[in-house]
């Protein structure tokens, strides 16, 4: 649930409903995977919930080959090519990450052309060691069909800092084929977000080689770094691109504040000074509701939800969700759907809460199924799958 910008229509109501025990599939587009639900019940689409592959430690980030197999980040630094059996297998070639606090390796995507042979790259996010601090990285390394090839640092924030906290470090490509990346406050100084001079709480946009686009908002402004596309970000760990070509976010908070965003080139998104949250000591507010120039929450989400991985529907399977947002939770253990009109959320409905556990990632597969990824010592890659 979350606390709407403006009225509700309606408020959607989650119907939940669990039937059998585990089941091995060995249908098409299914091998080897173990159904864990046969049968939960929202209130449009009723879908099954299948295990693709566990024993996966810390998984952040999970992406797509073209051939069917999966790309899944570990915090400790793997990158794990996983296939559709759900054989698990370590890939080398990738770059030693510090995993103190949260980091580690994160976000993974590939190229928009990816497949192409010319622009077979996958690009990660990860914690860049520097002495006793860290600093949010970005690279990319070429796929050669079963293992890993060349590898470009691209991109770091420009100062290293401690605690190992708030990387950000979603990815998400626009349509134009600039990278947009998200960037922690870092967790120690929440001031840092407002400080232009700083990489720390924004999303910078990037060219697909780490540069700086000539049309970025701020490269005309010798007081802003020109790498910056918005400001005043705690902490995104979820974001997507529309088909209509809308960036959205989701946004960590403090103690509660936690947030969707429609990013918007340019805007700043007010922490610390806009915000919702409360200190985590008193539980007392941190911020005002609002404030000039600056851009409040699209969707303020209800409670301690910890939001991480966001994905739109557009899949002919899940006909009834088409465009709407899933976001998962960690602390929460929620999916949560929201129907998006106008840069606003109308209705929303929680069509999943502690049925698989702590959800980092949230993706739409090619073969139209919705991805999980959960977070744990004995994290797990699940499918949903319309019964319909």
């Amino acid at each position: 649930m979350f606390y709407p910008a403006a009225p509700l229509s309606s408020s959607l109501r989650r119907a939940f409903g669990v039937l059998g025990g585990l089941v091995l599939l060995t249908g098409a587009g299914s091998a080897q995977a173990e159904m864990t639900h046969e049968a939960v019940a929202t209130d449009a689409v009723t879908f099954s919930i299948e295990r693709v592959a566990d024993g996966l430690t810390r998984p952040w980030a999970v992406a797509f080959l073209p051939d069917g197999r999966y790309l899944v980040s570990e915090r400790s630094g793997a990158l794990n090519l996983v296939d559709d059996q759900g054989h698990i297998e370590a890939l080398e070639g990738m770059p030693e990450v510090s995993t103190q606090g949260q980091g580690g390796l994160l976000d993974v995507v590939l190229h928009p052309a990816f497949g192409d042979g010319e622009h077979d790259w996958i690009y990660f996010t990860w914690s860049k060691p520097d002495q006793n601090s860290t600093r949010t990285a970005l690279s990319r390394v070429r796929w050669e069909g079963d293992g890993l090839g060349e590898l470009e640092h691209l991109f770091e924030q420009d100062r290293a800092s401690g605690p190992g906290r708030h990387y950000g470090s979603r990815l998400a490509f626009l349509d134009d084929g600039t990278l947009v990346m998200s960037v922690g406050d870092r967790g120690s100084d929440p001031t840092r977000a407002q400080a232009r001079d700083d990489h720390a709480g924004s999303t910078l946009r990037l060219t697909e080689t780490g540069g700086v686009p000539a049309d970025n908002p701020f490269v005309d402004d010798g007081a802003t770094l020109d790498e910056i596309y918005t400001l005043g970000n705690r902490n995104i760990q979820g974001m997507t691109v529309r088909d209509n070509g809308e960036l959205w976010v989701s946004e960590h908070g403090p103690r509660t504040g936690d947030e969707l965003n429609l990013i918007q080139p340019g805007e700043n998104y007010g922490w610390p000074e806009v915000t919702l949250g409360n200190d985590y000591a008193t539980n007392e507010p941190l911020g005002v509701d609002s404030k000039p120039g600056m851009t409040g929450p699209a969707v303020a989400l209800e409670g301690r939800f910890a939001p991480s991985g966001l994905a739109e529907v557009n899949s002919e399977r899940f006909t009834a969700w088409q465009g709407n947002l899933l976001a998962g939770g960690l602390s929460s253990e929620k999916l949560e759907r929201f129907v998006i009109e106008s840069g606003r959320a109308v209705e929303s409905e929680v069509v999943l809460e502690g049925e698989v556990g702590r959800i980092r990632d949230v993706r739409q597969g090619p073969d139209g199924g919705i991805y999980l990824l959960t977070d744990s010592d004995q994290g797990g890659l699940y499918r949903l799958l319309p019964t319909d």
